[in-house]
């Protein structure tokens, strides 16, 4: 069983919005800060140094950002159904990725990566 599956990506064009959840199963992100993570398609890089960290939350809902996101995209999360959300809007073309969740900071959670979810903005 996945422990981890994000979803809500798709094709948009440049100033669209798109909304991307992802689930966990269990507590395994209980107590911890989760994280929106992208990846640019075709990097072959290790996913600890290919895989850029935009967004994160605390348990509690304290947020931070990435400044090239920082106004558009919102994160949030809801503990009691183990879930992660990504409000994404005035989208440009440099947002294209896979996007991710995962703990902040990735130490003990490297084999927690989900399959993803491509985020593609078009001109």
């Amino acid at each position: 069983q996945a422990h981890v599956v994000e979803f809500g990506g798709g094709l948009v064009q440049a100033g669209g919005s798109l909304r991307l959840s992802c689930t966990f199963s269990g507590d395994i992100f209980s107590g911890k800060t989760v994280g929106w993570y992208r990846q640019v398609p075709g990097d072959q890089r290790h996913p600890v140094a290919a895989r850029e960290l935009v967004a994160g939350i605390s348990p509690g809902g304290s947020t931070n950002y990435r400044d090239k996101v920082k106004g558009r995209f919102t994160i949030s999360r809801d503990n009691a159904n183990n879930t992660v959300y990504l409000q994404m809007n005035s989208l440009k073309l440099e947002d294209t990725g896979v996007y991710y969740c995962n703990a902040v900071p990735l130490y003990g959670f490297y084999d927690y990566w989900g399959k993803g979810t491509l985020v593609t903005v078009s001109s």
